[in-house]
């Protein structure tokens, strides 16, 4: 296995932005705002002289009660799994109580532990470089995260102390399908994440924006590998107002755009679908990505309540027919094992091939049963249908008019196609292209004949 190296230190100190140096991306968040990270983020380190994992880990506060205390066990489970730890420092705050309890912890783990000062390129680290040499974890290394100074002979040293490893070795692990789990705020996407991996891998809290960041979360079930993103809630743009939340936002479509399955998660006790879930399901809809619905909190609801929601998920999501819907209780685990097989179906929908031929027949039996539109006293003709792509799956029809074909007759073409073809969590995208006219432009000529009589012709209309 890879080494796995864990950061971790006070809130705001740049362990999200050490992270994001050593893996080379802009994966984890990052802003001048204390306690921004508060799951564990991994990623495949890329700087250094050998491949390694790296752990971007929430901040400690030393007040590990409620949200922070399930932060607090997030850090500590990273530091007990990694192979060696970065304790980051700040090197413009000094040493402060909160340091010394982390360093205390550290000592009785029993890891190798490297000590990081980091903001130091501004201020004079002699004085806190020496204080820190009393932590018991030797002499600290001056770094800047946000400008990349000292990050690299710091990871030298890191991996010179891990035992070598053959990276020819080291097994790698397929990505998968990769499983983007959205919706608004607090319907439990955390706890049906932890849910379907089995663990507390992410926090689970009851407060709206528990999660920040999309964390990205491989594992496998039944011989199937899976990327599972939890991501942050998205709420009604009127009502972002904070920076962080905006970027939070951004990350979750990101997510979406980068997944091949999303589970749109639905809170039953809303009493019916609001308008955000509808905008967040008409854009995983527009990006292509496959899709299963989930209804959560499904158990504590009684029959009536039940039959109400149902008849308002089909009058307000009517567009959602195409995905499978699931009713379920995340936190107690009824339905959730369905969804994996509903994912499986939905991502072999969007990868589907079909030939030529057996789409230009359906096709054609499509236009045999509904005849497009007359325009201007001419049947728009279709005449023959390709697959232009999968995942979402293109079909290309070719014919002339086609720009005039009327919205109404391209969404019953979409759904006849994906009825056919037994399409399920998919949708479809139809380009029409219009065949080019030969005598376009071009002109009869006329013989010396066809002239002299036209010009008779045309004096005897005078006449």
């Amino acid at each position: 296995m890879l080494p796995v190296i864990a950061l971790i230190g006070r809130p705001n100190v740049g362990k999200s932005t050490l992270f994001n140096q050593l893996t080379r991306s802009r994966d984890a968040l990052v802003a001048d705002f204390p306690g921004l990270t508060r799951d564990r983020q991994y990623g495949q380190g890329r700087l250094g002289e050998r491949p390694y994992l790296v752990v971007d880990t929430g901040g400690l506060v030393g007040d590990e009660r409620g949200l922070d205390g399930l932060m607090a066990e997030q850090v500590w489970l990273a530091v007990e799994q990694a192979d060696s730890v970065i304790f980051l420092l700040d090197a413009r705050d000094g040493i402060n109580l909160s340091d010394q309890q982390i360093a205390a912890r550290l000592r009785r783990s029993g890891k190798p532990v490297w000590l990081a000062l980091n903001k130091a390129d501004s201020v004079d680290t002699t004085a806190i470089a020496a204080e820190a040499c009393a932590l018991g974890f030797g002499a600290p290394a001056a770094i800047a995260a946000a400008h990349g100074r000292g990050v690299a002979a710091l990871i030298d040293r890191v991996l010179a102390a891990l035992p070598a490893a053959a990276p020819a070795d080291a097994p790698t692990q397929a990505e998968g399908i990769r499983l983007a789990v959205v919706g608004r705020p607090n319907v439990g996407k955390s706890t049906l994440v932890n849910r379907m991996l089995g663990e507390q891998r992410v926090l689970a809290y009851d407060q709206p924006g528990t999660t920040r960041d999309s964390i990205y979360i491989p594992f496998e079930r039944d011989g199937q590998a899976y990327t599972l993103i939890d991501t942050a809630g998205v709420r009604r743009r009127g009502k972002v107002s904070e920076v962080v939340e905006k970027f939070s936002v951004i990350k979750t479509l990101q997510a979406i755009n980068d997944a091949h399955v999303a589970i749109l998660v639905l809170d039953a006790h809303a009493g019916e679908a609001v308008d955000q879930d509808a905008s967040l399901a008409g854009h995983i809809i527009d990006s292509g990505t496959a899709l299963v619905l989930a209804i959560n909190k499904w158990d504590g609801l009684d029959d009536d309540q039940r039959q109400w929601f149902r008849s308002q998920l089909e009058r307000r999501l009517p567009f959602l027919a195409l995905a499978e819907r699931y009713f379920i209780s995340a936190l107690h685990g009824s339905g959730v094992g369905h969804l994996f097989e509903a994912v499986q179906a939905a991502h072999r929908a969007a990868a589907i091939k079909v030939s030529t031929p057996e789409l230009t027949r359906l096709l054609e039996r499509a236009v045999r049963e509904h005849q497009p539109p007359l325009v201007q006293g001419r049947r728009i003709k279709l005449r023959y249908a390709h697959q232009g792509g999968q995942s979402p799956p293109v079909i290309v029809i070719h014919g002339n008019q086609t720009e005039r074909l009327p919205p109404s007759y391209k969404r019953y073409l979409n759904n006849y196609f994906r009825q056919a073809l037994r399409l399920v969590g998919t949708p479809i995208r139809l380009e029409f292209r219009t065949g080019d006219n030969p005598y376009k432009g071009r002109r009869n000529q006329l013989t010396a004949r066809q002239q002299r009589r036209r010009k008779r012709m045309i004096r005897h209309v005078k006449k």
